[in-house]
């Protein structure tokens, strides 16, 4: 099974960010992953249209955009014409799920589900037959580096029979928060196929090294 792996901007070095751009684009890795945090679904603020709009003018390769924000649905179009390849919007700030994600898909892009670790896999069941990726968070969201939440694990398989049950398998299964090289085997036997991994790559000596274990 081919497996994704999108290396989180959060972690980069903002103040270089050209430098970590570049890395990507000559690594293995598959798509820069941008959470957009707005201070109000998460507590924190992290970075919004200016970011996105430099990356995209410069990045060759997909841009997975995971929208941490209340009411996600008043930007899907914004980020549509920045360039993203997938939005991932949360089920717990959507209040109309199944339109948000019919608009996305309806504007050619992939549409994605997050469901914080304290939301169970049975809200996904009216819409896990038409989402192209299920976002689990390992982490409570909002800040980086913090650690891995053990039972992402049997989430992870649970997600996996929902959307086999639902003759969805072609549907990405994605985790974000402390994956590293420790884990992200074991979330592959457990069903996930696309990672998403930050200080694990940004705060390593040799982050290119990191990349290409994870996708070796």
């Amino acid at each position: 099974m081919k497996t994704y792996l999108a290396p989180s901007i959060l972690c980069s070095d903002f103040g270089n960010l050209s430098k970590s751009i570049d890395l990507i684009e000559s690594s293995s890795a598959d798509w820069y992953h941008l959470d957009v945090m707005d201070g109000v679904f998460v507590p924190n603020i992290s970075f919004g249209a200016p970011i996105l709009e430099a990356i995209g003018k410069r990045a060759k390769k997909p841009m997975d955009v995971h929208l941490m924000i209340s009411q996600p649905e008043r930007y899907v179009d914004m980020f549509h014409k920045l360039g993203a390849y997938i939005i991932t919007v949360h089920c717990e700030a959507c209040t109309h799920l199944d339109r948000t994600l019919h608009e996305i898909k309806r504007l050619g892009l992939k549409a994605g589900v997050a469901l914080n670790p304290a939301t169970p896999v049975s809200l996904l069941e009216c819409v896990a037959d038409m989402v192209d990726l299920v976002l689990i968070m390992s982490v409570n969201p909002g800040f980086g580096g913090q650690k891995f939440i053990e039972k992402t694990y049997g989430k992870v398989s649970e997600v996996k029979k929902l959307l086999t049950k639902k003759n969805n398998t072609k549907a990405w299964i994605q985790v974000d928060g402390g994956v590293d090289l420790d884990n992200f085997e074991k979330l592959a036997t457990c069903g996930a196929n696309a990672f998403v991994a930050g200080s694990a790559i940004f705060n390593a000596p040799e982050p290119r090294e990191v990349i290409e274990k994870f996708c070796g």
